[in-house]
């Protein structure tokens, strides 16, 4: 299953009363896993930045001005989250804006059943509770040391490790990762399970017979030798 973790800025609240976007980030993951592909792009709005938004992100209209203006970028957008399904931190907000401007152009708009809201996933997981992506960072122990300000890029990299979060702990290594050994105490780590009875073998006796002529031909200084009388001592003490 493909993802694309996406944040925007803008130059203000509300598309309908003129604003417009500003910056674009996406991040790829792959069954929940970041496969190191991300999108990111600076919007010419083609208007000026309200004080407001510029304390919020920092992006001056004349800093935006040597940027191409989203009718330029429209399609490298459009084939990196072609067939992905857009996960977002409040996501109506930036849907209504990349929607928006989509309209703008003549382009269909993107459906809301193709996003994944994880505001709305955090309500429900913690009710009552602040949720804001600040919030939840802080309530993951997530380093947020690098954002400074608000941007999409640094935003993207935050909202991914929450999404792992909100999906269950970071847990898409199955609990067979070193945090989850780490978790489990010292007395899982230090006695692990075994099969009360062992698999058949995977190999047939003629293999077998192949194999242990092969290693005869190597005479008694294979390496092999060593490794495979270690595994016979495992196996009678197991």
């Amino acid at each position: 299953m493909r993802e694309i973790v996406l944040d925007t800025e803008t130059t203000g609240l509300d598309p309908k009363t003129g604003d417009r976007l500003c910056e674009i980030a996406g991040l790829e993951l792959v069954n929940y896993i970041p496969t190191g592909r991300t999108y990111h792009v600076f919007i010419n709005p083609e208007r000026d930045m309200p004080e407001g938004a510029f304390k919020v992100h920092g992006l001056s209209a004349e800093f935006l001005a040597g940027h191409p203006v989203f009718a330029a970028q429209v399609d490298g957008f459009l084939d990196f989250v072609r067939g992905a399904k857009l996960v977002i931190h409040n996501a109506e907000f930036d849907m209504r804006f990349i929607n928006h401007e989509l309209g703008l152009l003549k382009r269909p708009p993107f459906p809301m059943d193709d996003v994944i809201d994880t505001l709305a996933m955090a309500r429900r997981r913690h009710p009552g509770a602040p949720n804001s992506l600040d919030a939840l960072c802080a309530r993951y122990k997530i380093d947020t040391s690098k954002r400074v300000k608000h941007g999409a890029m640094i935003d993207v990299e935050l909202l991914a490790e929450v999404y792992a979060e909100l999906l269950g702990g970071r847990q898409t290594s199955f609990g067979l990762g070193p945090r989850a050994a780490a978790s489990a105490g010292p007395a899982a780590a230090a006695a692990p399970l075994r099969r009360t009875v062992p698999l058949p073998p995977a190999i047939t006796a003629d293999e077998e017979a192949a194999h242990a002529a092969f290693v005869a031909e190597m005479g008694g200084k294979a390496v092999w030798l060593k490794y495979a009388a270690g595994a016979e001592e495992e196996r009678k003490a197991g």
